[in-house]
């Protein structure tokens, strides 16, 4: 959930494992014999109820359905929220009506755009929109970067991340509607379900009511929940939050310089909040815990969730984000007369003398040239890249300080339906595990009514990246015998694997640590018809997959800006009168 809850590049290793027997010893023997794929290159990943009585009963029916209807496994839809007239949104249709009623060019430039992550469809998508030519390069066979997935031998998709897509995700949304395909988002109710560590296989949710707006919704979600914090402890989280409501975007932005766990202190949050939210809440945000997450993205967090009604609201995909949502970007520019190439890896930037980029060499030798050249690589990658005559500019120096977060992403397939989870993202709050979800119950192209496949993001992964797959799954499945103690035995007595997939992103999304937002690059660069977009560069929004569309789109209308100076004669790199 990139940030994302994703979510999700870096020269990374896909690992692929299955088991077909039921228990540990022999998961580790199969896995032995069990060939493995490899990949690297991976692209990369916001009033009072004037009938009161009707609210309430509304409540109570909901509880009632909540604790004694018998359990539904069915892939449902909610219907679509209302967040087209949000400020956000109108911003989002505003900038892709920019692009797509720009002026037309007399000569379409003709844009080389390396990796095919969700930056690099939505630049060449908008870059079509507004007249000109795309050429994307991916450096696999697949679409999609930190939002990739794969087939496997049973047709079973098991994906890089676990995805979730908001309400308050407004550029996401837009793109959804202007590819026509809105209905291919499901819904859920707007919940945060949190599992309950001290009461194994119990969950704590905060409940958010439709007929209240934000941040009214939000304020009722959190006193209505009493098994996570006390009274007190709610009041004095709500004094600690009060600098960042009265302070607005300049207060958040000045948090940068402190962890979680630093502000916390500083504002005499009790040390349960962190425990109860903050660490569930860091790692589906970033991967990490609050010891090293800068407080300024769970501030940024909160402030897109909570201002907007529906800025929650979770929405999963129905199907694998290849085929659902990457295809219709490409059959769009594409028939605009933009293209994609698949295995087309990026070996060079070749230069010009000035230092301007002359071509894109690929590792096959093959030349791509064009009037404009943009990296949607992932930060980690582009920065192997890097050519030497750029490398003391201070635009690129200060990428060093952006490194890619180590993901794990696990997929298990049990031999029967698990009754104890929901149709909807579940927050596990174990050590191991960040979130996850019975991807059998809340997809439609995953649905099965007879055996459940549990996604689970498996973070923070620094010391088990390197760890074999066995170990992997035998980590994991203690972590869920404490969440299911009646149905999962981490010895497989109970519930048994039929099958898995480890997904390893040693890169994923950059590591949000204090003092890393003054080294997001801007989308425009300092050298001449060089441009970046990247879930890591200069947007409003967290590296996620709303960052990555944002950060397309904002390239796309840089170029568009650029266009009489890009239709003019090659400049120099000396001409070049600012270096960001």
């Amino acid at each position: 959930m990139q940030g994302s809850l994703c979510l999700q590049c870096g020269h990374a290793r896909v690992v692929e494992s299955s088991v077909l027997s039921s228990g540990p010893a022999a998961a580790a023997s199969a896995q032995k014999n069990q060939p493995k794929a490899n990949a690297v290159g991976f692209r990369g990943s916001e009033f009072c109820a004037s009938q009161t009585s009707s609210f309430n009963g509304k409540l109570r029916a909901a509880s009632r359905r909540r604790q004694y209807s018998p359990l539904k496994v069915e892939a449902v839809d909610y219907p679509r929220p209302d967040i087209d007239g949000t400020v956000n949104y109108l911003e989002a249709a505003a900038l892709s009506a920019y692009l797509g009623t720009a002026k037309r060019p007399e000569k379409p430039l003709k844009v080389v755009i390396a990796g095919a992550g969700l930056a690099g469809l939505c630049t060449a998508k908008y870059l079509a929109d507004a007249g000109h030519i795309p050429i994307l390069l991916e450096a696999r066979d697949v679409l999609g970067g930190k939002v990739a997935a794969w087939k496997d031998a049973d047709g079973d998709w098991y994906e890089t991340g676990l995805h979730i897509f908001f309400g308050a995700y407004p550029n996401m949304q837009n793109l959804f509607g202007e590819l026509g395909i809105n209905d291919r988002l499901q819904w859920k109710e707007h919940s945060m379900i949190f599992a309950m560590p001290d009461k194994p296989g119990e969950f704590s949710r905060f409940d958010f009511p439709d007929v209240l707006p934000a941040p009214l919704n939000g304020v009722w979600a959190i006193l209505k929940n009493n098994e996570m914090l006390s009274w007190e402890e709610k009041i004095r989280f709500a004094i600690g939050l009060l600098p960042a409501i009265v302070g607005g975007q300049n207060y958040v932005e000045a948090m940068d310089k402190y962890t979680v766990k630093e502000w916390m202190a500083k504002q005499g949050v009790p040390q349960r909040v962190n425990d109860e939210v903050f660490i569930a809440m860091s790692k589906a945000l970033n991967f990490i815990d609050p010891d090293d997450l800068s407080m300024q993205c769970v501030l940024i967090a909160l402030n897109r969730f909570l201002q907007e009604t529906h800025g929650s609201k979770m929405a999963f995909l129905d199907g694998a984000p290849p085929e659902r949502l990457c295809k219709p970007i490409v059959d769009h520019f594409s028939a605009l007369g933009g293209e994609v190439r698949l295995n087309s890896r990026l070996q060079k930037f070749v230069l010009n003398e000035d230092g301007t980029v002359k071509h894109f060499q690929l590792q096959d030798g093959t030349i791509v040239e064009g009037d404009v050249y943009v990296s949607s690589m992932p930060v980690d990658v582009f920065k192997l890249l890097i050519p030497d005559q750029w490398a003391n500019i201070p635009y690129y120096r200060k990428l060093d300080k952006l490194v890619g977060v180590p993901v794990i992403n696990v997929h298990i397939w049990f031999d029967r339906k698990l009754k104890n989870t929901y149709d909807h993202l579940l927050f596990s709050r174990s050590p191991l595990l960040s979130v996850y979800a019975d991807m059998s119950t809340t997809c439609k192209e995953y649905y099965d009514p007879n055996k459940s496949m549990l996604e689970l993001v498996f973070a923070p992964a620094d010391e088990w990246i390197g760890r074999s797959d066995a170990d992997i799954i035998d980590a994991t499945m203690k972590e869920l015998a404490t969440l299911f103690p009646d149905e999962i035995a981490a010895d497989q007595s109970k519930a048994k694997i039929l099958k898995y997939h480890v997904v390893k992103t040693p890169r994923s999304v950059y590591k949000t640590i204090p003092n890393c937002e003054p080294c997001r690059p801007s989308q425009r660069s300092p050298i001449p018809r060089f441009y970046m977009s990247g879930d890591f560069t200069k947007q409003k929004y967290l590296a996620s997959m709303e960052g990555a569309v944002l950060s397309g789109k904002l390239c796309a209308q840089a170029i568009v800006q650029d266009y009489e100076k890009l239709a003019s004669p090659t400049p120099s790199l000396e001409k070049q009168k600012t270096l960001v």
